[in-house]
């Protein structure tokens, strides 16, 4: 899994303070525990649960999210296969 954050860092990149910003090990252990969680039978459900739990950091604005799946049961060879998707903060 590949996980890309745009981060708002107009606060934290003047205060050097981690409570200004995103902390990325609190990211990496919220996606960790979806992935070894719950078991789904889609990987677009994956992401999208992924998507969602870095949005809830106020500081992401935007996230991608690719999930790889290099053993799918596809009867040709390859050597991947991945989907991706991107959400942003809502405004509403």
């Amino acid at each position: 899994m590949d996980v890309s954050l745009d981060v708002d860092m107009s606060t934290s990149s003047s205060s050097d303070d981690l409570d200004d910003t995103v902390n990325y090990a609190t990211v990496a252990e919220a996606v960790h525990a979806l992935i070894v969680g719950e078991p789904v039978d889609l990987i677009e459900t994956l992401a999208e649960r992924v998507a969602q739990a870095c949005l809830a950091h106020s500081s992401v604005t935007r996230v991608a999210v690719t999930v790889h799946k290099p053993h799918a049961p596809i009867p040709v060879p390859f050597d991947d296969v991945e989907i991706r998707i991107t959400r942003e903060q809502s405004n509403a």
